[in-house]
């Protein structure tokens, strides 16, 4: 319930001359879509604030005979002058009110504070050196340094150079076998697609032009030869929301120019595949390729490369489970699957006959599910235990080394090092111990602190404890909620709960500035592990997909609920919050039950559930969706919560801040702008529904420091302004 003792105070009578001459913009000319009704009104009075009017179009889909109205159509066109002027009126009405929040520069403060200690990376070996990545505090982006032996540390790569306000970042890096030479890539604004530099490690000299248009795709190299790559051909359309469904992988070598490149997979009309890789062996002997045409399961393929000419030899040829290589030993491959075993195993083949019946498993399923890595000739299982992290060693045998012994009860991730090796490194983090990283000696199981990062943050001062919940159909979820010791169980306590619940992610238990930041301000953070996630294998995956997706809403509303009745919130100081699916997921909750929550913050949502798949690689999703041209009985299903299309009008919803980014083409913003467009037509009410489009940046990945400090300024300060928090100060208790 709202709490109706809020003020809702008006914007400054300047905003609507501020943004009057930019609305004349916003309405789509007759010749790119003359089906748009044209409006004169350009501004309407909303509980204060003067919101852009956004043009209706007249066109109506059909679905199995049925007409679906999409007057909001003409703002999927990213590259048209009226979704820009519809853009730049949105974001100064959204900058207006954000400006009148009297503590929100108090609040960058705090996160400024807690984001400006050195950040270090776990150290690897490639050829002569060993690399690490640092960001001394307030860098936009992180350096990669090198060094030899006890030489002084150097600058190898220096992202902050490749623009002037952090916007083009460094998103991969790849070393050849005996690192001379290393493979990296770059994203401009956040953007899916990519270059590949490919650069001598001594002279840094480039060795071919740069690859361009490569989209999700890894690094393989070939000896010092060359690398596998994959990508789309480049859309005829927008490179931002054009649908890409064919993904091909390439060999690139060195000193020829890109358009030769051998065609290894993919490049058939026979069979498409919208995910395609490749994993090239250690001893540079195999090369394996996975094929997939949704974001789970994959076809895979092995070819002995010592061999000229040598066929595909297929290892798994349906896509009804996941599978990779994890190495080889001679003529035995090491599979990480999910056949059979739905909280995964290990297992070994021959590749002269890699197919499934023949696989022999080296460590088995087990009641947890398993990520594992390799060091030193060892293979690590990291398993989650309700969401926490155990970790056991075993020789390639499958027999059991040892456990190793963590420092705690949170998430540890244990790095992969070159089998000559005898140490590598585990990272251990959780929400108040910021990540540590531990050197472990895997012939003994010794470890000692590598790294303890500098951060002004006491995590003596908060508590966070793992508690379980039932939801409405009686699953049994875990949650971890996360508050200062001294918070009073009163329900006023400002709330944060995040979610995601899908694509078999799994949301474990990390350190983030942003969330130190939260607590600090004296909020409370709620994290369910809920149905779609990974967090108990393939099953609880499966149990929140398509037809089941209501499960995992149900399962956020209990999480939201559980809190309530236990007094550690109430509805007046909730806020739901969740990015990509996750956005879909606080859309979807928030206009189920629209007084659950005070504030709902759905971020690069997935909003459209009826067109989401006609973009960029939405269609991908589909394993977890399904698709409104599946079945008349998905499309009816989808409709039903499709948060574009569930909004109705006289509905009093939650105080909303839906963020997105113009460049975001993982999931296009025309999701949030048609959301945003249909909120802010039916709300009723007072309650704020605002847009904040953040220009140059993607779906989050590369993002600045610079920006990561105006966001979650923008984002708690709207939080506390709209739970009526009149000073940061009169939040929980901070001492």
């Amino acid at each position: 319930m709202k709490n109706k003792s809020i003020l809702k105070p008006a914007l400054y009578a300047s905003t609507a001359i501020a943004v009057a001459a930019t609305l004349m913009a916003c309405s789509p000319g007759s010749e790119e879509q003359s089906d748009v009704a044209k409006s004169e009104q350009t501004m309407k009075k909303e509980g204060g604030i003067t919101y852009p009017v956004t043009a209706k179009g007249e066109v109506v889909a059909t679905y199995f005979g049925q007409e679906v109205a999409d007057p909001y159509r003409w703002l999927e066109d990213d590259r048209s002058s009226e979704t820009e002027a519809w853009v730049d009126a949105q974001n100064t009405v959204t900058q207006s009110y954000l400006e009148q929040i009297p503590y929100r520069d108090d609040i960058a403060k705090v996160v400024k504070n807690l984001l400006d200690y050195e950040r270090v990376s776990v150290p690897f070996k490639e050829g002569d050196y060993t690399y690490f990545y640092k960001n001394d505090g307030l860098q936009n982006q992180s350096l990669v340094y090198r060094k030899k032996g006890d030489g002084e540390a150097e600058v190898f790569i220096d992202p902050n150079k490749f623009s002037d306000d952090g916007t083009v970042s460094l998103s991969a890096l790849s070393f050849s076998g005996d690192g001379s030479l290393a493979a990296y890539q770059t994203s401009t604004g956040g953007s899916d697609w990519r270059e590949i530099y490919i650069i001598d490690v001594e002279t840094m000299e480039q060795k071919s032009k740069p690859l361009i248009n490569v989209k999700f795709s890894g690094m393989q190299w070939y000896k010092n030869e060359g690398i596998y790559y994959s990508s789309y051909d480049k859309p005829e359309g927008s490179e931002l929301s054009e649908k890409t469904d064919q993904h091909k992988l390439y060999y690139h070598k060195l000193g020829t120019d890109q358009s030769q490149d051998l065609k290894v997979f993919g490049h058939t009309e026979a069979e498409k595949h919208r995910y395609v890789g490749a994993q090239v062996s250690e001893d540079n002997r195999y090369l394996f390729v996975s094929a997939a045409v949704s974001t789970s399961g994959n076809k895979a393929f092995l070819k002995d490369l010592t061999v000229e000419n040598a066929p595909w030899k297929t290892v798994i040829g349906t896509h009804a489970s996941d599978v990779s290589m994890l190495t080889s030993k001679d003529d035995t491959i090491y599979l990480f699957t999910n056949n059979n075993a739905p909280n995964s195993r290990i297992v070994s083949v021959k590749a002269d006959d890699p197919s499934v019946e023949n696989w022999v498993d080296v460590i088995p399923e087990t009641d947890n599910v398993l990520s594992p890595s390799l060091a030193g000739g060892y293979i690590f299982a990291t398993y989650m235990v309700d969401a926490v992290s155990k970790v056991e060693q075993y020789n390639y045998d499958g027999e059991l080394v040892r456990e190793v012994s963590l420092p705690g009860v949170g998430t540890a991730s244990v790095s992969s090092s070159k089998n000559d090796e005898k140490s590598t490194y585990f990272t251990f983090s959780n929400y108040i111990t910021p990540r540590s990283i531990f050197e472990l000696n895997t012939e003994t199981g010794d470890s000692t602190v590598y790294n303890t990062p500098d951060v002004d943050f006491d995590g003596s001062k908060y508590v966070s404890k793992q508690v379980f919940y039932r939801s409405k159909d009686g699953t049994k979820v875990p949650m971890i909620v996360t508050h200062h010791k001294d918070a009073e169980l009163n329900g006023k306590n400002p709330t944060l709960l995040y979610g995601y619940g899908g694509f078999n992610v799994s949301l474990r238990p990390n350190f983030s500035s942003t969330v130190a930041a939260w607590l600090e301000l004296g909020g409370i953070y709620a994290v369910p592990n809920i149905r779609g996630g990974g967090e108990y294998g393939k099953a609880w995956h499966k149990s929140g997909t398509q037809m089941q997706k209501q499960n995992v809403f149900d399962d956020f509303i209990a999480a939201a609920e559980y809190l309530i009745d236990n007094k550690y919130t109430s509805s007046d100081y909730l806020a739901l919050r969740g990015g990509s699916n996750g956005g879909l997921l606080v859309g979807a909750v928030m206009t189920q039950r629209p007084k659950l929550a005070a504030v709902a913050l759905p971020a690069v949502g997935v909003l459209d559930m009826l067109r989401y798949h006609t973009f960029t690689a939405g269609a991908g999703w589909a394993y977890d969706y399904g698709t409104s041209e599946q079945s008349e009985e998905m499309f009816e299903y989808l409709r039903a919560y499709s948060p574009v299309h569930a909004v109705k009008a006289g509905v009093e919803y939650p105080a909303t801040m839906i963020t997105t980014a113009d460049h975001d083409d993982r999931v296009v913003p025309a999701h949030s702008f048609k959301f945003a467009a249909v909120l802010q037509e039916f709300q009723e009410g007072s309650n704020p529904t605002l847009i904040r489009i953040e220009k140059d940046a993607g779906h989050g990945a590369g993002t600045p420091i610079s920006k990561t400090i105006e966001q979650f300024a923008d984002i708690y300060g709207f939080v506390l302004y709209n739970m009526g928090i009149k000073s940061i100060d009169d939040a929980a208790p901070k001492q």
